[in-house]
Parts: C-alpha cells; sequence; structure tokens
C-alpha cells in the first residue's frame, strides 16, 4: 500500500514559486499555496489556494492544521519566513529554531546579534519613530543606510549623505516597514562587487555555498535594487574562505539545521568581510535557478524536500561550469511596455533563456524595487573579460522600451 501523499504549504504566490511548485509536482507532493491575493500566477498552478495573510501566524497555524499539512515553505516570499516557522514550531513541523528565524528576519536584531557575538558589523540602531531616530543624529557615521527593519526586495531603503536628507528617507522606510520600525546603520563600502545568492546547509553543516557579485543600475529609480548577477564572485579564495567560516560560526550558534538560505555579504574598503543580510529562505530573482545552471545542484529540489522531511540529496560543493550572468529587465521609468531590444552586436549564442514577465502594451513602472522588474535574461560567457564588458556597459546591449 501506497504512503499518504505529502502536502506542502507555500506562502505567497509570486512568479519565484513557480519551479517550487514544479518540483514538488515531479516528487509527487500535493501543493497548497495561500495569501490574499487571488489573482497571484503561483495560484494556478499549485493544487489548492486558500485566502488567508501570510503575516497572520495565527490564521495559518488554522489553516495548515486544518490541511494537515507535512511541511510549510515561504521560498522568496520575505514576508511569510517568520510565520512559516512559527508553524513548523507549533506542529512540529521539519524547520529551524522559531527565535533563531525572528533573529535573522528582523535587521535590528540580527545586527545587534552580530555584535554581541564578534562578528563585523556595521553600526546600527532601530528606531520606532521618526522623532526618535533623529534625536540620536548625533551619532550617524555619514554616509548611512536607512532601511525598513523587516522588508526585502530593496523596498524603502535608501542611502543618506547629509542631514538634510534623513527625514524623508526616514519615512520613506517607515511606509515600508510592517512592524514601523526602521534601522539606521552605517554603509560599509564595498570592494569589488557585494554577493547575494544562495546556500544550503544539512543538520546545521554548509553543504553548498555560493558567492556571486551582485550589480547596480546607477541610473535607475532606486539604485540599491539589483540588476544583475554574475557567478564566479569577485572575492578571492582566500576572502570566500573566511566569509564561509563565518557563515558556518553564525549557522551554529543560532542552531540552525537542514535549510537554504540567501545570503547577502560584502568585503569593505577595510578589507574586512561581512555578513549583511541571512534570510532562511530561497532568494528572489531567480537564485536558486541560476546556481542550478551553473553547478548543476538542485537546491529548491531539496529545499522542498526537507520541508517535508525527506532526505536531501546531492547537495555538494561544485565549481562553476563557465562564467553566468542573469540581468533583471527593467524599465528606465513608467510607462507601457513595447518590447525587448537586444543589440545586433551582442553575441546572442550567450544568451541561454529569455524570460518575459509582460507583454506588450502592459503597465510597466520604473525601476523601485524587485517586484518592478519585466524579466530576466541568463547568460553564459566564455571568459571574464567577456562577462565584464557587458555587465558593464548592460544598457548598450539590453534596452527596455517604454512609451
Amino acid at each position: 500500500m501506497e504512503g499518504k501523499q505529502k502536502k506542502l504549504l507555500l506562502l505567497g504566490g509570486l512568479r519565484y514559486l513557480l519551479p517550487v511548485i514544479k518540483a514538488a509536482h515531479q516528487l509527487g507532493y500535493y501543493v497548497i499555496t495561500c495569501d490574499y491575493i487571488p489573482g497571484n500566477i503561483a495560484h494556478k498552478y499549485s493544487d489548492e489556494y486558500h485566502n488567508v495573510s501570510i503575516i497572520d501566524k495565527e490564521a495559518v497555524l488554522k489553516l495548515a492544521r486544518e490541511l494537515q499539512i507535512d511541511g510549510i515553505m515561504s521560498f522568496a516570499v520575505d514576508p511569510g519566513v517568520v510565520t512559516a516557522a512559527y508553524v513548523q514550531d507549533q506542529m512540529g513541523l521539519p524547520g529551524n529554531p522559531y527565535d533563531s528565524v525572528c533573529i535573522l528576519q528582523n535587521k535590528d536584531r540580527f545586527r545587534n546579534f552580530l555584535t554581541d557575538n564578534g562578528f563585523n558589523v556595521p553600526k546600527a540602531k532601530g528606531f520606532s519613530s521618526v522623532e526618535e531616530a533623529l534625536a540620536e543624529k548625533y551619532w550617524f557615521p555619514w554616509p548611512i543606510m536607512v532601511k525598513p527593519t523587516d522588508a526585502a526586495g530593496s523596498k524603502g531603503v535608501t542611502r543618506v549623505d547629509c542631514l538634510e536628507e534623513l527625514e524623508s528617507a526616514l519615512n520613506y522606510a517607515f511606509e515600508h516597514s510592517l512592524s514601523k520600525r526602521v534601522i539606521v546603520e552605517e554603509f560599509i563600502e564595498k570592494a569589488g562587487c557585494s554577493s547575494d545568492t544562495d546556500s544550503f546547509s544539512v543538520d546545521g553543516e554548509l553543504k553548498f555555498v555560493s558567492f556571486s557579485a551582485q550589480r547596480f543600475d546607477e541610473d535607475a529609480a532606486n539604485p540599491y535594487t539589483p540588476s544583475a548577477y554574475s557567478w564566479p564572485s569577485t572575492f578571492t579564495v582566500e576572502q570566500e574562505a573566511e566569509l564561509t567560516s563565518e557563515i558556518q560560526r553564525l549557522l551554529t550558534l543560532l542552531g540552525m539545521r537542514t535549510s537554504i538560505y540567501n545570503i547577502e555579504t560584502r568585503i569593505g574598503i577595510d578589507g574586512k568581510p561581512y555578513i549583511m543580510e541571512v534570510s532562511p529562505r530561497g532568494g528572489g530573482n531567480r537564485l536558486a535557478e541560476m546556481l542550478y545552471y551553473a553547478t548543476g545542484v538542485d537546491l529548491i529540489a531539496n529545499a522542498v524536500r526537507s520541508t517535508v522531511g525527506e532526505e536531501v540529496i546531492g547537495v555538494e560543493q561544485k565549481s562553476y561550469n563557465g562564467h553566468w550572468a542573469e540581468v533583471i529587465l527593467h524599465a528606465d521609468k513608467t510607462g507601457y511596455f513595447v518590447g525587448l531590444d537586444i543589440n545586433e552586436d551582442f553575441n546572442k549564442s550567450c544568451v541561454v533563456e529569455k524570460d518575459l514577465w509582460v507583454r506588450e502594451g502592459d503597465a510597466v513602472s520604473s525601476f523601485n524595487g524587485a517586484n518592478d522588474a519585466v524579466g530576466t535574461l541568463i547568460l553564459k560567457f566564455d571568459s571574464e573579460d567577456q562577462l565584464k564588458n557587458v555587465l558593464s556597459y548592460q544598457t548598450n546591449f539590453f534596452r527596455v522600451i517604454i512609451k
């Protein structure tokens, strides 16, 4: 007699869940999605949908118990990560320690934890009101970054270079904070490119670690929203080894278990390695899919397996099979989508995949956050020089046409 079909509850409905749903179906699992937006694309591909807010922990727990789920995940959906950990904790499902997840998901608590445990960390402090932050402006080491403590996708984030810019940046951050709390922190000038990519631990031990080169469009509406990623990173072997050691130390201190992570790191111009963000979820912007292209390691299928308590298979450190890049296609202004222009001088054999999320005539917004992307290009190059040339002059090769 065959065992009961396992049920996986996915929080959210964004397109980044589509490969997760596909992997779960290939593994034979029943997939349920939930959020408060019935029209989200992922709900068309799941087996069942429920209209429940993913930030309402008790409502999601009630739903999960009624459905008798075997696992819950908030892949690439930052607001649901704490809720997923809460449900796992309450129902005894596979997952990470709830309090540890709460630390990682709150920029304020995370910076304090890093400081208390001797990690390199920017000077930072959290605030619950604009007035409170302005009252402590005497210690701010200009330039600073102002961020919501609980938002992702670069939403609500501003670099502030002088006191005159501070109040508007604080108001902007508060607008994007669910908990109405923001963090003000020292801006760490980076050497080379920062990294934002996914990694994986099994029973708390890092089995797969990756570092990317995260790139930005300085002319975008929000120049702190990543516009491209490439692999390998610009870090040295020694810098990657030191960061790996520090990430492992962090996971051990927090008692983390088997999990995929989205991790942001950088090397400061002071030569020190910094762990900027660690979230126990897959990253947005198709990062895990990119790593499958570049290494053959399937982080998505294994994240799904581990979430329902099944064995992780094939997660091991592998080198990149070439020079890979992902371009986040975006508009330079608000308008209506006309098309994507790829320069005739560009070697189109480098294009592994073109994925457009909009059609001609669709309304698109200027690039203020990851949710304003209109698609992706996945590219593979023969050399680092070729990759650098294209990514350094993206607008010469790819242009989203708007009217």
